[in-house]
């Protein structure tokens, strides 16, 4: 059995999140979507992970892609960074064909470790996400390149306090626990003022009290700045009640909408092919009842794990 809160309305009220969107130069409900799929589809080594995807994320939403391991979530993030083709229908992101809107898009890979002993300061994680395609040692420079490294410091700063890593952002980053690399590595992935940032499991191997404070932070991100956010998770706990829509992918099947349109037992019955419920406790919670067999092993990148995955 396996168990998600209360499906809650938004912490984050509509017209704030509008305000966040319009500060960022985007008006809800008048651009274009920053990200559409059209019955979409891939397929990675002949095999087809997913199909007739259809979903639309505007301004300062946060969109969450669940499922269980090796389903194909990290593919979808692949298809809108223009890394893997979309193997039938349409993907626009930022109204560009997928990995042409440049630095427009921030990506956060999954979770990596950083050695103990690496003394890399956390700000200078960061400024990569600036200048991480540049080579060499920087060189004293003239005069009239001073304002753009002022700007390029004064951003480098502004993005570290917006995560809230100030306290130790200058500590190497080997020394900082997992949950202060991760607000680093967000703040890194937010320096060049992207419009949509995607992010691969950002929760993943976090303890639980991180990965509430990451996940409230992401939707405050969404909030303030006006970015729109797609997010891979196997575990939905943390961020259910920030979430503005749901991908979900099992069996090879996807459902897209609001949390309390998909999380249904319905959907869940028939994504997965096995009867699941989808009850509500006295207390108003959210109860998953249902063994369904474990997910088949594709080439996306996780091995497969017995159970509801993304909902437990």
């Amino acid at each position: 059995m396996a168990r998600i809160p209360e499906v809650i309305p938004d912490r984050v009220p509509p017209e704030a999140r509008a305000a966040g969107a319009e500060a960022n130069g985007s008006r809800p409900g008048v651009d274009e979507a920053v990200v559409s799929l059209r019955d979409a589809a891939v397929r990675v080594g002949g095999r087809t992970l997913w199909s007739g995807v259809d979903l639309d994320v505007g301004a300062g939403e946060f969109v969450a892609v669940l499922g269980p391991n090796g389903v194909g979530k990290s593919s979808l993030v692949k298809v809108l960074l223009g890394v893997l083709p979309a193997a039938a229908g349409q993907v626009r992101v930022l109204s560009e064909a997928p990995g042409r809107a440049g630095k427009r898009v921030g990506y956060l890979p999954q979770r990596r470790s950083f050695d103990a002993a690496l003394r890399i300061r956390g700000t200078d994680i960061v400024r990569l996400g600036l200048d991480g395609d540049r080579w060499g040692t920087a060189l004293p420079v003239p005069a009239r390149f001073s304002a753009r490294r002022r700007a390029a410091n004064e951003r480098i700063a502004e993005v570290i306090e917006l995560v809230g890593a100030s306290a130790y952002a200058h500590r190497p980053i080997g020394e900082l626990s997992g949950g202060e690399q991760q607000r680093l590595l967000i703040a890194q992935a937010l320096a060049p003022r992207p419009q949509l940032l995607l992010l691969d499991e950002p929760l993943d191997s976090l303890d639980l009290s991180h990965q509430g404070t990451v996940a409230a932070l992401i939707a405050r991100i969404c909030r303030e700045e006006g970015v729109s956010v797609v997010m891979v998770a196997h575990d939905v706990n943390p961020i259910l009640s920030y979430l503005d829509r749901v991908v979900y992918i099992a069996g090879g099947g996807t459902a897209a909408g609001r949390p309390q349109e998909v999380i249904t037992t319905e959907t869940l019955t028939r994504l997965y092919g096995v009867p699941v419920e989808v009850l509500r406790t006295s207390d108003g919670r959210l109860v998953v009842v249902g063994q369904p067999e474990a997910p088949a092993v594709h080439t996306d990148r996780h091995q497969p794990e017995p159970g509801l995955g993304g909902l437990a």
